[in-house]
């Protein structure tokens, strides 16, 4: 059975508190395990979620800010440490390579998994499978960052009322999704378009034009709302959005699940982020997230 779900290992922004990890997030995707932003901590925080490194085929690096990359050191050895039998791919920014090396081998360990590297210097489509396209887009923020949006293929759903109107069943039904036609009845007479599923991460970034780019039309969208509203000069200032504006950047792009995380430490009433979220205008679903939460993504419309 395919489980498509955002499990949150960590929703810190600067320094962990209490309460809160450094960032971590699994997006599990079918048979795939895509792990973005593995701060400090994440291998603890994969242990109490139940995540393995055999879970794990893509790492995404927005940046290499310590909040979001100091976890690598530790996933990269424990996937080693557990001989992890499958490829696995790092992407991240290329203007951080040098910080990627460091992680890798910040410490000695035997290496028994091969780890591609993929680092990016530019926007566009940064891995293809058969079940998705994953790409990049630049943000805004004092060192290269970049957000990611996974895509799915747009397939077709098989409408029972026209199959039977065309006479068209049992083993012709796959036979017609095969073959795009059967018996001069066209596929696209007994069926409709059913879009892909879409998701987004988004970082620590101003407002620009990748923010909006990656969020637009998602199903589930993760992005950061490191202040509130009255601290909005701030997060201009260190590069970062507010509650209201990645929830605007939600509404305008019509998101459907909206996921807030990466809250700065000076903040203890979670409750206030949606307050000032749904003022902005959101009205679809919304989270605040936590550690150790599971958010499903959203089902087909």
């Amino acid at each position: 059975m395919s489980v498509r779900e955002l499990v949150v290992l960590g929703t810190a922004s600067q320094v962990p508190t209490r309460h809160r990890n450094h960032n971590g997030y699994l997006l599990r995707w079918d048979g795939e395990g895509i792990l973005f932003d593995p701060g400090e901590g994440t291998q603890r925080q994969m242990l109490r979620a139940g995540v393995a490194a055999h879970d794990l085929n893509r790492i995404c690096v927005t940046h290499f800010h310590g909040d979001h990359s100091l976890g690598l050191a530790g996933v990269i050895q424990r996937i080693n440490l557990d001989k992890v039998p499958h490829e696995i791919t790092a992407h991240y920014p290329r203007s951080g390579q040098r910080f990627f090396d460091r992680l890798r081998y910040a410490t000695a360990y035997r290496e028994t998994v091969e780890i591609t590297q993929a680092p990016m210097a530019s926007d566009g489509p940064v891995a293809r499978t058969d079940g998705y396209t994953l790409e990049a887009r630049k943000l805004s923020h004092p060192v290269e960052s970049y957000g990611y949006r996974l895509v799915e293929p747009d397939g077709r759903r098989m409408l029972p009322e026209r199959l039977a109107a065309h006479g068209v069943k049992g083993p012709d039904i796959g036979r017609i999704q095969r073959e795009g036609s059967l018996g001069g009845v066209a596929l696209e007479d007994v069926s409709e378009v059913r879009r892909g599923q879409r998701f987004a991460f988004v970082m620590d970034t101003r407002l620009c034009d990748g923010v909006y780019a990656l969020a637009e039309g998602c199903d589930l969208l993760v992005i950061e709302s490191t202040f509130l509203d009255e601290d909005e000069e701030l997060a201009v200032e260190h590069g970062h959005l507010t509650a209201s504006q990645a929830a605007r950047v939600a509404r305008d792009g019509g998101v459907r699940h909206l996921v807030l995380t990466h809250f700065s430490q000076r903040y203890t009433e979670p409750d206030e982020f949606e307050r000032q979220a749904r003022a902005a205008g959101y009205d679809g679903e919304l989270t605040v997230a936590h550690d150790l939460l599971r958010v499903p993504v959203p089902k087909r419309r």
